[in-house]
């Protein structure tokens, strides 16, 4: 296996924690979440451009666009 199809389950990890830390009561851990996911969207379309997988790819981007998104709105309301 190629140590770039390892880079997977890192961003699986990550994705999860991410979820998680989203789901809180605590702004600060929602906060570190938004990061997380960030990450997690980095990992994933380098694994995405690695594996040819473009749909993924175009996936992890619009995430991203929403999260930046959701975040924008969250800030404006407090």
């Amino acid at each position: 296996m190629d140590l770039i199809n390892l880079l997977q389950w890192p961003a699986m990890v990550v994705t999860i924690a991410a979820s998680w830390l989203v789901g809180s009561n605590n702004k600060g851990y929602r906060n570190w979440g938004f990061w997380f996911f960030m990450a997690s969207n980095v990992l994933w379309v380098s694994w995405g451009v690695y594996s040819n997988a473009p749909a993924l790819v175009v996936l992890q981007l619009g995430l991203a666009v929403m999260n930046i998104r959701g975040v924008m709105k969250t800030e404006k309301k407090t």
